[in-house]
């Protein structure tokens, strides 16, 4: 601690080093993009960096880290920049009409191999597994940004009431406030329907099922693995799908004019997820997107459709070579 106070990068870097890989995720739940989450996450770290000499120690170097990425995060929530929704970009497919435009088009996927590096703090009210997945970070993106701080540092992560408070320079009155309004929001929205455990057989017989009928573009097989409150995303184009009865329309609406994709299983956000690859005419295949899928019992409740530009971060090419 000494020396990164007094100037020395590489003791500095050694101290923070531990922190960062779940200082991301948390920049990554209140933003819901990890791009903006990587940004709030430099800026944390200049900020840090900048301060570590004035650091007294009154908490740990772990909290003080925390506070300082919060508060980036806040700004960045109450920032006017966010990324703005694009139009339907699949050359060929005529959409149905959607059921509703969606407001969180810059959701972005998260790769499971950082999110393993963000345990949730022995306090915490949520699993790993629900406080990461696509409809709680989605979620958090419709609460107000001071309900997000609260939430996720008192339910999440774990952090004491008073410790909170001195976080985000406010009282525990209102800390504990605005933990009472998010609880009550995100329960409203909470998914209906317990998913199989990440990993389980019954996950993989789902799985299975869902490469099986995507590969050979069997729609009504499709249909079949869906709820019939099926909800479809595809961020940052704002168009949601509601029901089986329109999702078997999207679906079969992607597989026109004989388009057959190749899959790349992988996962995000703690759910399984498919790199998908359209066919080409040479044999070799191109990624148009990443798929992520949200399970309720032996059915498939969600899916979420992202561009390509996510593949590298799942480690996917952006090809595949020829069959």
């Amino acid at each position: 601690m000494a020396s990164a106070r007094a100037g020395d990068g590489a003791a500095f870097r050694a101290l923070t080093a531990p922190y960062q890989a779940e200082l991301q995720v948390h920049c990554y739940r209140m933003l819901g993009s990890l791009q903006d989450a990587e940004d709030a996450l430099q800026d944390t770290m200049l900020a840090a960096w900048q301060g570590i000499g004035a650091f007294q120690e009154r908490s740990s170097l772990r909290t003080w880290l925390y506070r300082i990425a919060t508060n980036r995060c806040l700004n960045a929530r109450r920032a006017a920049g966010r990324r703005r929704a694009k139009e339907w970009d699949v050359p060929n497919v005529d959409p149905p009409e959607p059921s509703r435009l969606g407001e969180v088009v810059w959701l972005q996927p998260c790769p499971d191999a950082l999110l393993e590096q963000a345990p949730p703090g022995p306090e915490a009210r949520y699993e790993l597994s629900e406080s990461v997945s696509l409809a709680f970070v989605t979620a958090l993106q419709l609460l107000p940004p001071r309900q997000v701080a609260v939430l996720v540092l008192r339910d999440v992560l774990g952090f004491r009431a008073t410790e909170t408070a001195r976080m985000l320079d406010t009282t525990v009155d209102s800390v504990n406030s605005a933990l009472a309004r998010a609880r009550a929001a995100l329960e409203r929205r909470r998914p209906i329907g317990r998913s199989p455990a990440p990993g389980s057989a019954d996950e993989e017989a789902i799985v299975a099922r869902f490469a099986h009928a995507w590969a050979s573009a069997d729609v009504d097989a499709l249909v079949r693995l869906l709820t019939d409150d099926v909800f479809i995303s595809m961020p940052p184009i704002p168009f949601e799908y509601v029901g089986r009865e329109v999702a078997g329309r999207f679906c079969a609406g992607i597989f026109g004019a004989g388009r057959r994709f190749d899959l790349v299983p992988t996962r995000a956000n703690g759910q399984p997820a498919f790199g998908a690859y359209l066919r080409g005419p040479d044999g070799s295949s191109h990624g148009t997107g990443l798929y992520v899928l949200t399970l309720a019992g032996e059915r498939i409740s969600a899916m979420a459709r992202f561009e390509s530009t996510v593949l590298p971060w799942f480690g996917l090419p952006r090809t595949l070579p020829s069959r």
